[in-house]
């Protein structure tokens, strides 16, 4: 027997939980958040700097892995994101970023009523606890808590001091009204915490008697009858379990696991499922094409002074006081996120916007995950904000428990391409710079062998990868667009009662970090339904009334 809800929400991500809290907030709105992972009960999911080991865990992380890339030397690419309630909101590097001003306004150009700047602004204010106080940009008293780090280091106010040496300004707010500059990152965290969007958005509502939150949870397929979804199939506890929906179901799966699922329900490309021997219940091309990703190169350092977190890390009694002072003042060392510092610049005069970012990180390690160094060390990531290389997501059977086919198609295009060398110059520049001279022992990585646009480029396809951040799986915009699976109000072209809401609608991947993004995408798709069922109502009440 299955049971029924008004909407089922599939995935407890960033977008998920901001949804399945603001539909939840009308009683008489049944709600099921089913998610694939378990709780969130690692202690290290909510130390900040736990992120360094939560982002491998087996227990909370995918694990999922690209294809070999073509341009990276043949290499697979891990891409760890988040199985457990928050997704991956709660072992991300919990930097707050939002985009640019221009990302949004591309989205409504592309033919997205309701996406540019002044339409996004007042959800991401809506979701937003800022910790400076509410003003035109910001918002005071919403879940998602943003905090400063309060604590300044040695190493980012040499980079700002770099950066002033060769015309990059100081900002205090990356969200602000311009997003270039040199500064510190504010993070998702509140009173010393990691403030995931389940710490967020589910944890304040766990008496909410119209939610019902089932986890370990693995959706097999969306049921489709003629041509409307009316529930979900899904795994749990080895048991084969359905729940029929009423109004909608809601895919939060995020953009590797929405189009999959998509796929699997026989939705998506027709010639790819045939091959799979799997029902094609709707021909929809875009479901799993279009993939962007952030790719980053990072440039490592020996640092002359024992100022970095390497130094602490290796000394049990440094390590104690660490402990310590997060126990007892929610401050220090394990406070900090992917980058205590950031810059967002423009490797081109010419350009309107920052075309790169960087996270300024202080440690080092032979790559995300691994042992820190064991000797005095930091790093400078770069990435490319505007790729303009797309891959794929495909499923590779039938079962859902394999992963799909990940063909991001790094450094396709001569502009990718450039970019990450200039990026990359960049960062050797600022390295050269009198404020960094006196902290730099060696550059470790590139190493001063790599002197040329080419070497630079070898490089970043021996050493570079995903800053993880995937979008634009199930792309947002108008149905004439064969390429676009949803439209301005995430209803998936075609279909009825199924909509998609998490990065994969993402026309373009923002410029920055994606959580932020993702969260103020749930919290205006619930706006946009209640807005519905608001109309609905005093539509029915008016048909009631009329003589």
């Amino acid at each position: 027997m299955a049971e029924s809800y008004d909407y089922i929400v599939i995935g407890a991500g960033s977008a998920g939980c901001a949804l399945a809290n603001r539909l939840t907030e009308d009683p008489s709105n049944r709600v099921l958040l089913l998610e694939a992972g378990g709780r969130d009960w690692n202690p290290w999911i909510h130390v900040p700097v736990g992120y360094y080991k939560t982002i491998f865990n087996k227990k909370l992380n995918w694990g999922y892995e690209t294809e070999p890339e073509p341009a990276l030397d043949g290499r697979r690419i891990a891409w760890p994101r988040g199985r457990v309630l928050g997704g991956s909101s709660a072992i991300n590097g919990l930097v707050y970023i939002r985009g640019q001003r221009e990302d949004f306004q591309l989205w409504r150009q592309m033919g997205n009523q309701g996406w540019g700047w002044d339409d996004v602004l007042p959800f991401f204010k809506k979701a937003e606890d800022q910790e400076r106080g509410a003003d035109a940009l910001h918002g005071e008293g919403g879940p998602l808590g943003v905090s400063d780090l309060n604590q300044t280091h040695e190493i980012i106010e040499a980079y700002v001091n770099a950066c002033d040496e060769i015309g990059i300004p100081r900002t205090a707010d990356f969200n602000g009204e311009d997003q270039e500059g040199v500064g510190y990152f504010q993070l998702t965290t509140k009173n010393g915490f990691r403030c995931s969007s389940a710490v967020a958005y589910l944890h304040p509502i766990d008496h909410r008697p119209n939610l019902n939150v089932v986890t370990d949870a693995l959706v097999s397929r969306i049921v489709v009858e003629g041509k409307r979804a009316t529930g979900v199939m899904y795994w749990q506890d080895r048991q084969l379990k359905r729940a029929d929906v009423e109004a909608d179901v809601i895919l939060s799966a995020g953009a590797i696991g929405s189009p999959q699922i998509l796929q699997l329900s026989g939705i998506g490309p027709g010639d790819h499922l045939s091959e799979l021997d799997i029902k094609v219940v709707h021909d929809l091309k875009g479901v799993g094409a279009n993939l962007q990703d952030h790719f980053q190169a990072r440039s490592l350092y020996r640092c002359t002074k024992p100022i970095t977190l390497n130094d602490r890390v290796k000394s049990p009694w440094q390590k104690m006081l660490m402990g310590l002072e997060w126990v007892t003042k929610r401050s220090g060392p394990l406070t900090i996120g992917a980058g205590q510092g950031g810059i967002f610049a423009k490797t081109r005069p010419e350009l309107e916007t920052p075309d790169v970012q960087f996270h300024l990180i202080l440690f080092s390690a032979d790559k995300p995950g691994e042992p820190l160094h064991d000797f005095s060390g930091f790093t400078a990531s770069v990435c490319q904000l505007r790729p303009e290389s797309r891959g794929t997501v495909m499923i590779a059977s039938r079962d859902p428990k394999d992963h799909p086919k990940i063909h991001a198609n790094y450094l396709a295009t001569e502009t990718d391409r450039q970019c990450m060398v200039d990026g990359l110059k960049l960062a050797r520049r600022l390295a050269e710079t009198n404020a960094m001279r006196p902290l730099i022992a060696e550059e470790i990585e590139p190493g001063p062998d790599v002197d040329s646009d080419e070497a630079f480029l070898a490089y970043a396809r021996r050493r570079g990868g995903t800053i993880f951040h995937p979008t634009s799986t199930c792309m947002m915009g108008p149905e004439s667009n064969p390429q676009m699976v949803v439209d301005h109000r995430l209803r998936l072209h075609g279909l009825q009662g199924l909509r998609v809401a998490d990065a994969s609608i993402m026309p373009t991947v923002v410029s920055g970090n994606t959580n932020a993004a993702c969260i103020m995408i749930g919290e205006k798709l619930a706006d946009m339904i209640q807005e519905e069922r608001r109309a609905s109502a005093s539509a029915r009440l008016q048909k009631v009334l009329s003589p």
